[in-house]
């Protein structure tokens, strides 16, 4: 566990379940200062006390439907005024709702379009004066394979995670000099609620939200002169077809 980041600020979006949630848990016992964020105000707070026990870090909670501009700068504000400072912001929200292109409602489309990128963006804007501030600090977008590998019935979800990866080596260029590093995550299959059931068993083969938080821990634990801007991780051993 890195051993640097007792009194950072780190702000998660998508962070009252699966990865954000298990993030958010490693970065309390590693001794930081989290935001949970999501768009329902009782989940937020529900698990932020449940995380601030967790370790000598804490939790607090904001709630923020990314789709909304107002509302990703009021997280990302309420966060630095909250804690005093802004060290590390993770955009980990996102949907996916899959059709071939000729079935796709245009509002499947657009929600995944304001979601999976217009978020990252405001999240992101915001975010970096109070990253300068603090003298630099971390942007990790977590993306998908999908940003690599297309797929049928996943023209509105491959687009969003393609233009997440160029959206991410963009920003990683425009920031490097002020000490920001920017990094995406892309994972394979994970054992979420992204497809709108409970994790279990059967998905026992695929990653699971801990080993996508060890990857931006360890991320994190670099030190400042070197920046893993792009990490692949996918099951080790999926079903054979």
């Amino acid at each position: 566990m890195p051993g640097n980041l007792a009194g950072k600020v780190a702000v998660i979006t998508g962070s009252t379940k699966g990865i954000g949630r298990a993030l958010a848990e490693d970065l309390v016992r590693a001794g930081a200062r989290v935001v949970i964020s999501s768009r329902t105000p009782g989940d937020v707070e529900r698990v932020a006390a449940e995380v601030s026990g967790l370790g000598p870090g804490e939790a607090a909670g904001i709630p923020c439907d990314v789709r909304d501009p107002e509302a990703c700068r009021n997280l990302v504000n309420g966060a630095a005024e909250r804690f005093g400072r802004l060290d590390i912001v993770v955009n980990n929200a996102g949907l996916g709702r899959f059709a071939k292109i000729q079935e796709m409602d245009p509002s499947d489309w657009e929600v995944q379009i304001r979601t999976n990128l217009d978020g990252v963006f405001h999240v992101s804007q915001a975010a970096i004066p109070h990253l300068m501030a603090a003298g630099g600090g971390w942007i990790l977008n977590v993306g998908s394979l999908a940003g690599r590998n297309a797929f049928s019935g996943g023209a509105a979800y491959n687009a969003t995670k393609f233009g997440l990866l160029g959206m991410t080596e963009a920003m990683m260029l425009d920031l490097r000099d002020d000490d920001i590093r920017v990094s995406c995550i892309m994972p394979g299959s994970v054992n979420t609620h992204f497809f709108g059931g409970e994790p279990g068993p059967d998905g026992d083969w695929k990653l699971q939200p801990e080993d996508i938080s060890q990857v931006i821990m360890d991320l994190l634990a670099f030190p400042g002169r070197a920046l893993p801007s792009k990490v692949e991780i996918r099951p080790s051993r999926p079903p054979k077809k």
